[in-house]
Order: C-alpha cells, then structure tokens, then sequence
C-alpha cells in the first residue's frame, strides 16, 4: 500500500498506528479534528517527514475528504476517528451517533466516489470494538459471529458504523475489513481513561473512584501488539473479513487497581499497596457491561498475529511513562 489516509491519528491509538506505518515507509496522511483526546504531542517525532502529512478536520466534513482524496489518492483508508469514552457517551449520545456512525459513512462515501468501483489493490478498514458485542457472564467469549448486541451509545454507534461498512462491501463490492479490540493501554492515553486516571490520582493522592464492587472483567492489550495487528490485516486480511483482537489478560476491574497501586507506590518510592486507602467505590455506570473477552484464533490461525507483552511489564512501562510525563 502505498498511501494511507488514517482518521483520528492524534489520539492514543492513532498516533502509535501512524508512527508505525510511517517508519514502515508508507504515505500516511493523518486526518484528524484535535477535540480533547487529539494531541500532536504524540506526533512530535515526525513532524517533517517527507512521507507524512496531518491535516486538522472533521471526518463529517465531505467537502474535506472530497479534496483530501483527489490530492492523496490513498490506497487505503484506516479508521480510529472516534468518540470513545463510554460515560461521555451516556451524558451525549447524539456525538457519538454524528462521529461514529455519520463520520464512517462520510469517510466511506468519499472513498466509493474516488475510487469509482477501481477497487485493486484498495482496502477500507474499520477499527472497531469488541463493546458492539454485548455483555458476556463468567464464562463464554466472543467470537467473529457472535450476534451483536450494544448496550452504551458509544457501542451503539460503533455497531451501527461496523454494519455501514459491511454494507458497503456487500451492495457495492468495496474490499472492507472490520477488526474489534478489546481494552487498549499503554504509554500516551488519554487521562480520563481507567489506567491513566488511576496512575495518575494514586501519584497526587487522589482518591481511586472504582465502579460498583470492582468486579465487572476486562481483557487488555498493549497498544503496541494491538497495532502490529491493525498492520498484518491491513497486509494480510481477507476483504469482506472481521478479526476479533485481544491481550489474553481478563482482570477484575478491582484487581487491575490493586496491581497498579502496587507498581505506582514502588515507581514513586512509597511503602508498596500503602495508596489502596485510595480506592474508593462509586455509583455503577448505567448499563455497565459485566465481561468482555475475545477468542484470538482466527487471526493467529490465518495471520499469524500473536500478543506479545507480558501484562505485568506492560503495566509498569505504562506507570512509568505517566509518572515520568
């Protein structure tokens, strides 16, 4: 692939994907509106190189895309732009309707008017959630054909988005892929997120709001594993396909705030589990999701893709990186 057009590159796990397609040698051209998640900060270090270009605009904006894929022609178009925090999605749903659901459609209006039915050699990849899914109990995991069943606005409006993009594929041929991760982490998220929040509060000694009694599960993947997976589909994925992505590492949500008292007191030289006085249990999340886990066989089987970070170092390379920001 020769040119990439990535939306929402600025955020956390766009601006991983970027870095690594540019270091690849890919074009990459970078889309994305800077609302609050978006920082260029994360993009620092390739600021002026010759194959990489950010353009700061709305996904929704079809004029924008009209005029970004007559002057890049990209090969592909890679979608992270989205509303992504559940609690935001609950107090504005009709954001993440317009940016999830009417941005992909935007996005992949323009790609079908450009490309024009030449689809050799294209691709549209959506990067999606494993949240489209439901909720699962104590047992059981989902798969590439589990039924969806949303139970947020944010997962609402990703499902919605993910049958947009099938359609495409199915009414007018377009080549398509749809990958759903499971939770991300690592250096560069956005604070409002559950493992930044935690870090960061445990370091200000700030109390560790944790929802209900702590044991909803979920499974994490390092952010770097998760993009060596968007790159082996992009390559190597069946158009018309869905890869299920995911760490292999379920936690309670309690436990994983045990663990990461535990790294931050030695990161910062404190008595090791003396901030669990932190912890503090909150009012449940509406509709908050007890499990989500994700069977990985399909894209190991067929792309040869595996996790590779150990969990534990993961989390204190992440607690390092916020601590040392």
């Amino acid at each position: 692939m020769k040119t990439i057009l990535i939306t929402g590159g600025a955020g956390f796990i766009g601006a991983h994907v970027v870095r690594h397609f540019v270091a690849s040698g890919h074009r990459v051209v970078n889309l994305d509106a800077l609302t609050y998640a978006g920082c260029l900060d994360n993009l620092r270090e390739i600021d002026g190189v010759p194959n990489y270009t950010f353009v700061r605009g709305d996904i929704c904006d079809g004029d924008l895309l009209r005029k970004i894929f007559s002057e890049y022609s990209p090969d592909a178009v890679l979608n992270l732009a989205a509303e992504s925090h559940v609690d935001r999605s609950i107090g504005a749903p009709s954001v993440f309707a317009r940016t999830n659901v009417m941005g992909t459609l935007a996005l992949l209006e323009a790609a079908r008017a450009h490309w024009n039915g030449n689809y050799g050699g294209r691709l549209f990849y959506q990067v999606s959630t494993d949240e489209v899914y439901g909720s699962l109990g104590e047992g059981g995991v989902f798969t590439e054909t589990s039924r969806y069943d949303p139970r947020s606005p944010y997962s609402a409006s990703k499902a919605a988005a993910d049958h947009f993009v099938r359609a495409y594929h199915h009414t007018y041929g377009m080549p398509t892929i749809i990958s759903n991760c499971t939770n991300n982490y690592g250096p560069g998220q956005f604070p409002e997120k559950l493992i930044p929040l935690i870090v960061g509060n445990i370091a200000a000694e700030k109390p560790l709001p944790v929802y209900g009694d702590g044991t909803n599960v979920r499974d994490w993947i390092w952010v770097g594993d998760h993009v060596a997976a968007i790159d082996a589909i992009l390559h190597r994925g069946a158009a018309g396909e869905t890869y299920l992505v995911g760490g292999g590492n379920e936690v309670r949500n309690i436990d994983l705030v045990r663990m990461l008292v535990g790294l931050t007191d030695d990161a910062l030289g404190r008595p090791q589990g003396s901030s669990e006085r932190l912890i503090e249990f909150v009012t449940d999340r509406a509709g908050h999701d007890f499990r989500y886990a994700v069977d990985t066989s399909k894209i190991r089987r067929t792309l040869g893709w595996r996790p590779v970070m150990d969990f534990e170092q993961g989390l204190r390379q992440t607690v390092k990186a916020i601590i040392d920001k």
